[in-house]
């Protein structure tokens, strides 16, 4: 995790999304050795969408790491092994006074599955104090034309339809003090014609955070996002061909791909009231060293 070095990847190629942690060469760096945990989430619940793999799965670690109680989702059929491999991490490090972690399997997609996940969280832990929208895909495109009404609608659906019905649904769990952190993206800011409706759904997500942290102001809900650069993830493998992923993240000022275990710190940021109490409708950027304009 150097600060810059022209680093290149296997090439590799995945034929579906999401995506898979464990098939990926070199695995993803959910940890870093470095990172010294204190509690600074002690006694809380969070829900992490798309917890299973990559910057989710990172997000998942350090909370646990630092004292929560954490709950994810996963695609079932397609993330059952990074789903139990990242139960079996959790469960390693979690500290004494938290309870056991979840994993639950959804299609967040849709309302109904959404609600369900939410029920089945907060009937096992009795509350969400931290919920955490990164349910994600993406696909690549050469020009609009390509992006046919099931696709848009399927892209839009994961990554931020799903962010209204988890939202809407663990709000009714939450109180004062908690926090909802939303994952966008770099994208959002400088555009990419490679992945159009996808950076479509990341914009939206910014003005989701700007907007639902004024309404949720006043009951002491803090909302806020993070919006990673160039980040070692399976939605890499799965989107791009063999000599993009090999190259991939080599454009950002820092020569390299991050690595979620880079990221997940500005999600313990956020959600510790001891950290960013003042902080609502705000975006982190750890990026490479791309300067955006927010």
């Amino acid at each position: 995790m150097a600060s810059g070095g022209n680093q290149k990847f296997p090439p590799q190629k995945q034929e579906s999304q999401p995506g898979k942690e464990h098939v990926m060469n070199p695995n993803p760096q959910y940890s870093n050795p470095d990172y010294k945990p204190s509690n600074k989430l002690q006694g809380k619940v969070a829900l992490v969408t798309g917890g299973d793999s990559g910057i989710g799965r990172a997000v998942c670690h350090c909370f646990a790491q630092e004292g929560a109680t954490v709950a994810f989702t996963f695609v079932k059929g397609q993330e059952d092994q990074d789903a139990h491999d990242t139960l079996e991490m959790i469960k390693k490090v979690k500290t004494p006074d938290s309870k056991d972690p979840m994993a639950v399997a959804a299609d967040l997609g849709f309302d109904e599955n959404c609600k369900k996940v939410v029920e089945e969280v907060t009937k096992a832990y009795g509350c969400i104090d931290i919920l955490v929208n990164n349910a994600a895909e993406q696909y690549k495109n050469s020009s609009v034309a390509e992006i046919d009404e099931s696709r848009l609608e399927r892209v839009f659906r994961t990554n931020i339809f799903s962010y209204f019905f988890v939202t809407r649904h663990a709000l009714k769990h939450m109180k004062k003090g908690s926090s909802i952190i939303c994952s966008t993206s770099v994208n959002a800011y400088k555009g990419n014609q490679k992945l159009l409706d996808y950076t479509a759904t990341k914009g939206a997500i910014v003005a989701f955070v700007r907007g639902l942290s004024l309404e949720l102001v006043n009951e002491g809900i803090r909302v806020n996002g993070v919006a990673p650069g160039p980040i070692w993830t399976p939605l890499i493998p799965a989107s791009f061909d063999e000599e993009e992923t090999a190259n991939f993240g080599s454009e950002v000022p820092m020569q390299r791909a991050g690595q979620p275990c880079e990221v997940a710190p500005s999600y313990v940021f956020l959600a510790s009231n001891a950290f960013s109490s003042y902080i609502s409708g705000q975006v982190i950027h750890p990026n490479g060293g791309v300067v955006v304009n927010s």
